[in-house]
């Protein structure tokens, strides 16, 4: 398992999901971690792709076809947080240079999967050095057909509070799949200036960002939100587990069905983001 350190920060890195097991800004923990064996819960630190979120009832219609993924949400019948998330990548390059900075690359080809009959060529880059820790996912389509494509990380960051510059609120159905995009003003999910999480069941998505980045207590996720517009935040206190998941996202919930903001790669073309999680 990858041993990053650089600019104070240290950082472990997981072949299963590609994820990031842990990372400290000096002696304290930016992000929950899980032991070195797993297993990883609630998708904790690992990559997701071909699609964020949750695709609706494990089934969607893409240029004409329809295709039935596994379930791997049962308790909704949906197929969540995309193909990659729970299998071991391979490391194909890592790099410590002293304390100044440190790298890791890995590596996972998804190869026409149940579902998804499509080729593509996933690589992740974690880079850690003083400005944090930041994971670069890129994507390129190495099949003969179009492909539809969406990623996101999934870390759960330490904190009690929360600030989030997003004007707009996904509320969900009962089965969490969209339902009506809403303002956030005088709603619960209003963000907009930092407050405690405390007593506030989130799992939504919020988009029309005033710029790409959110703070959990002294912990802060930037992204650049012209690729990334969407994010979705879970408060773990809902769940039993530590932490406020926030997931940068290139597209909504159920983006497969409803269209909106999937990336859809040509053969031969590829995809990049990025997004860095340092010390508030």
């Amino acid at each position: 398992m990858p041993q990053l350190a650089g600019g104070g920060y240290t950082a472990q890195i997981s072949p299963r999901g590609a994820a990031l097991r842990t990372l400290k800004h000096g002696e304290r923990d930016l992000i929950t971690s899980w032991p070195e064996g797993g297993p990883v819960p609630f998708y904790a630190g690992t990559i997701l792709a071909p699609w964020p979120n949750r695709v609706g009832d494990a089934r969607y219609t893409f240029e004409g076809e329809t295709h039935e993924l596994e379930v791997t949400e049962p308790g909704r019948g949906h197929a969540l947080h995309g193909l990659v998330a729970g299998v071991d990548w391979e490391v194909v390059e890592w790099l410590q240079t002293e304390d100044e900075h440190a790298f890791a690359r890995l590596a996972h080809t998804i190869d026409h999967a149940k579902g998804y009959p499509f080729k593509l060529e996933l690589e992740v880059l974690h880079r850690l050095d003083a400005s944090g820790l930041t994971t670069t996912v890129t994507a390129r389509n190495t099949g003969d057909a179009d492909a539809p494509y969406g990623c996101a990380p999934h870390p759960w960051l330490l904190g009690d509070d929360l600030h989030l510059p997003a004007w707009e609120v996904l509320i969900p159905d009962e089965r969490l799949l969209p339902n009506t995009l809403e303002s956030v003003a005088g709603s619960p999910f209003d963000f907009t200036e930092p407050r405690s999480v405390a007593g506030v069941d989130v799992d939504h998505a919020f988009t029309a960002l005033e710029r790409g980045e959110a703070r959990v207590g002294g912990v802060r996720i930037s992204w650049d939100p012209r690729v990334l517009p969407w994010v979705q935040v879970c408060t773990g206190a809902q769940l039993g587990y530590e932490g406020v998941a926030v997931e940068p996202m290139t597209c909504p919930p159920d983006a497969f069905n409803s269209g909106t903001a999937l990336v859809v790669l040509r053969p031969g073309e590829e995809h990049e983001a990025s997004w860095t999680i340092s010390a508030a």
